[in-house]
């Protein structure tokens, strides 16, 4: 039986653009790290928090990895308890998934101690718990992503279900984020409630025209579909530059150019020939409104949250 377990947790683009909270993929070069140990006492705590974490909760009900293996713990009742180390590589309210990724490697680890480890399914619920506490809601699009790796639609929240959709393997996800914060309530909290039949019907072939090119290999099909129509137009204010970034990234070769999650991250497509022009051309324009920038190359493949450490 183990008793002392890492697990890493990939970053991850919700919402892809067209897919608002039920599409999302994952970024495999920056993550989240969580070390889960058994100790006698039946409880779970939080020993300590590193990394590029800034003022996070230790109290488990107010940490989203705290949260979500109490709500593991809560469930199976085993005879021990749970202690957790975090180490944060993804920055927050960044709109890169980070407070997903914590929930998600903290139930892959502690998973790893039990002695009989739950489904990818069950843990998806748990993770669940551990997002409402930084987002106030339950979506499973940064969730889902992170456990299960790659491209992920989901359906559903009581019974959600997970759909892996495959991804052309000449494309590269490339993720920009500017040095600046905001929070996905705040990015949630300036949307209209109610959208025109004609912007539903466009996004909704948007959606239904990305996932097809995606599993034809189809990249113009891929490139025309690659617009969100409701979503982006009302968030774009919130990150200075955007448009600049955008319209960078699309001349630079992208095949599309949208907001990560909540942002203020951004987030391109493109074929691996034209990945760092893009990426040279998103910083440069975060740049010149003054913003410094950070950025990956990824791959989007079918990499979820895993251990490392055992």
């Amino acid at each position: 039986m183990l008793t002392d377990v890492t697990a890493f947790a990939p970053a991850t683009v919700a919402n892809v653009g067209i897919g608002f909270d039920i599409l999302g993929h994952t970024v495999e070069a920056v993550g989240d790290h969580v070390r889960v140990r058994r100790i006698d006492e039946r409880v779970v705590r939080i020993r300590a928090i590193t990394g590029i974490a800034g003022d996070l909760p230790v109290e488990p009900k107010h940490n989203t990895a705290g949260r979500a293996v109490e709500a593991m713990h809560q469930a199976v009742a085993p005879d021990f308890g749970f202690e957790l180390e975090i180490d944060k590589g993804i920055p927050l309210a960044s709109g890169m998934g980070g407070s997903a990724a914590s929930a998600v490697a903290a139930v892959v680890a502690a998973n790893a101690l039990l002695e009989q480890p739950l489904s990818r399914l069950q843990l998806l619920k748990f993770a669940m718990e551990g997002e409402v506490v930084a987002s106030g809601s339950a979506h499973l699009d940064n969730i889902s992503p992170c456990l299960f790796g790659g491209l992920v639609l989901t359906v559903g929240i009581d019974q959600p279900r997970v759909k892996q959709i495959p991804v052309p393997p000449s494309l590269r996800c490339v993720l920009v984020h500017p040095h600046m914060h905001l929070g996905t309530r705040e990015a949630r909290a300036i949307l209209k409630p109610d959208i025109t039949r004609s912007d539903f019907v466009w996004q909704t072939a948007n959606l239904a025209g990305f996932i097809s090119g995606c599993y034809s290999n189809d990249l113009e099909m891929i490139r025309e579909s690659f617009n969100d129509v409701i979503i982006e137009p009302q968030r774009h204010s919130l990150i200075p530059g955007f448009k600049n970034v955008q319209r960078g990234a699309m001349s630079a070769g992208a095949l599309g150019c949208s907001i990560s999650g909540a942002g203020p991250a951004v987030f391109a497509w493109a074929e691996v020939q034209y990945a760092e022009a893009v990426r040279g051309a998103m910083a440069a324009a975060f740049a010149a409104h003054d913003l410094r920038a950070d950025s990956w190359v990824s791959t989007i493949e079918n990499y979820g949250a895993r251990v490392v450490k055992a």
